[in-house]
């Protein structure tokens, strides 16, 4: 009778040890995180065919959830669009590698620091548009963000021009 008994209780715990791992592995061997939906804009090629250079779209991302959602989203948008969303026609006017420096919003206003890659070889008044309008209507969707600053190094003045 106590065999039986011992045997359940073991297989019980090894089952409860494997659905454990199995949770924590999933997540690159730290705990199941909360998560969050954000948005990130990009231009649209069939929703937008005549490619209007400030016309961007929402495309839905989860993340885990964090205090620092702008920044958050801002990273998400840098990583490109994926397969999925590029054969449903959305594409980055933004270069690879760009690195956020500082990201700080006060009194409604986003300021987003960027470093040089941003502005790498752009050219044109569409690029360019296209690219503030993916920054500033990423940062947009927050209640706390009415306008955007887009800074490079520090630099506002003369950073993305045509």
């Amino acid at each position: 009778m106590y065999s039986k008994i011992l045997i359940v209780v073991l297989v019980l715990a090894v089952i409860g040890t494997a659905i454990y791992f199995t949770r924590e592995n999933r997540n690159g061997g730290q705990p199941v995180s909360e998560k969050t939906t954000i948005k990130v804009y990009f231009n649209n090629n069939k929703l937008d065919p005549e490619i209007s250079c400030n016309k961007v779209f929402p495309v839905e991302r989860e993340i885990v959830k964090t205090s620092a959602v702008a920044r958050a989203a801002l990273e998400e948008l840098l990583k490109d669009p994926s397969d999925l969303e590029k054969e449903s026609g959305f594409f980055t006017s933004i270069n690879s590698g760009v690195k956020i420096q500082k990201l700080a919003v006060k009194d409604g206003v986003a300021s987003v620091d960027f470093d040089e890659q941003l502005e790498f070889q752009v050219g044109g008044s569409c690029r360019v548009s296209a690219i503030r309008a993916q920054i500033t209507e990423t940062l947009k969707q927050f209640p706390a963000v009415d306008s955007v600053v887009i800074s490079i190094n520090g630099r506002t003045e003369d950073i993305l021009q045509p």
